[in-house]
């Protein structure tokens, strides 16, 4: 089985390939899709006896690699996962899988919630010009951070990652999905807006919590504060349909 893929459906708005490296995610975020995806019960699916490498990963994504060296679309990692998790700390699955991804040239796209521990691979990532580091960003609050996302970096260590990525000459984007705090993302934005390329706007799916956030005023204030400074942006689908109710 192939693990560089093609996404479908929401995911394909991200990245058109991915690649998952590790089975499981350390980072118990209490909204995510991927136990539901991949029909796994949530607490198994964030439990150390379940986090593993995927079974000879290393050795299909070369295989992966070789055929489409040179393919210009980004890879994203990961969809169903985290490469900077804690499982990463001693298979160092990123700084092999670069190192292919390197080899094969490829564009690569890291989207990850681990904060600093991920700038140890910049160095690999910083070779390809076209490669890129995001960060997932939900709140500016630590103490809600811990709540929706307890395994996963504080929010000032996923943003200090984005400082360090910028300086080391690497493209950065934010992903403001799912959104938790709409005003935090307002503030978010004028915290990170000088060294961010890109934000990617969404907001959240699958959960009753979504039912408490006015999307129109959401997409109204984010919209405002991306003028205010600049920014580049892209809107996804799911937000973008309440551009003609606020127009209305």
């Amino acid at each position: 089985m192939c693990v560089i893929y093609q996404p479908t459906g929401k995911a394909l708005e991200y990245s058109p390939l991915a690649a998952n490296l590790y089975k499981g995610c350390g980072h118990a975020c209490k909204y995510c899709f991927a136990p539901k995806a991949t029909f796994t019960d949530r607490e198994v699916f964030s439990s150390a006896e379940y986090i593993r490498a995927r079974p000879k990963v290393i050795e299909q994504l070369e295989k992966d690699a070789a055929k489409i060296a040179g393919d210009k679309r980004p890879i994203l990692l990961s969809f169903t996962s985290d490469l900077y998790q804690p499982i990463n700390d001693k298979l160092k699955l990123s700084r092999i899988a670069l190192r292919v991804f390197n080899r094969y040239n490829l564009t690569v796209t890291i989207l990850t919630k681990g904060g600093t521990i991920a700038c140890e691979d910049f160095d690999l990532l910083a070779k390809n010009p076209n490669n890129t580091f995001a960060v997932t960003l939900t709140t500016d609050i630590s103490s809600e951070s811990l709540e929706w996302e307890p395994g996963a970096a504080l929010p000032k260590d996923r943003i200090e990652s984005l400082r360090v990525a910028e300086k080391a000459g690497i493209k950065t984007w934010v992903s403001f999905e799912p959104v938790l705090n709409p005003d935090a993302v307002i503030r978010l934005i004028e915290e990170t807006h000088t060294f961010v390329d890109l934000y990617k706007v969404g907001k959240l799916n699958y959960h009753p919590h979504e039912k408490t956030i006015d999307w129109h005023l959401f997409l109204k204030n984010t919209e405002a504060a991306l003028d205010k400074y600049g920014c580049q942006r892209y809107i996804k689908k799911d937000l973008e349909a309440y551009r003609s109710k606020i127009a209305a």
